[in-house]
């Protein structure tokens, strides 16, 4: 990465998945029930199956990066859980939400344990969380 990670740009959007895949879904959803609306009565089977297909793969598009942010999510837990108990000798606190957690591995080991405390303790969001980190800890990984 040529940048440095920090708050402002941590977030991070894959033109050909999220803009050019997604618009062209979109537009062949539209087009699909479109053609099934003005399909003359002998293909119009034909019709409503590529709109079925259109509707499948609107599911898979959905799914498919669900399963693997799910997937991100389990591992950064983990890590975490790792991290602050190399860090102290205890897992992180219970009281954590898990979106708490993944907003807790861009702080640097030596403000981890605090932030941890005080995120549960003053029921801190993830973008709290995030804006109160001092020395980011960059995860150039996560998409």
């Amino acid at each position: 990465m040529s940048k440095t990670q920090n708050f402002q740009n941590h977030t991070r959007l894959v033109r050909g998945w999220h803009f050019y895949t997604f618009a062209l879904l979109l537009a062949t959803l539209i087009g699909s029930f479109v053609n099934l609306y003005h399909a003359a009565p002998e293909v119009h089977y034909n019709a409503a199956l590529i709109s079925c297909i259109t509707l499948v793969m609107g599911t898979f598009f959905w799914y498919i990066r669900a399963f693997a942010l799910k997937a991100q999510d389990r591992a950064i837990r983990a890590e975490e859980n790792f991290r602050h108990f190399i860090l102290t000798g205890k897992p992180l606190p219970s009281g954590l939400r898990l979106s708490q957690i993944i907003a807790l591995r861009f702080a640097s080991d030596a403000e981890l344990p605090a932030l941890a405390e005080r995120a549960v303790k003053e029921k801190l969001s993830n973008k709290q969380i995030k804006q109160a980190v001092q020395h980011w800890r960059p995860d150039y990984n996560r998409v």
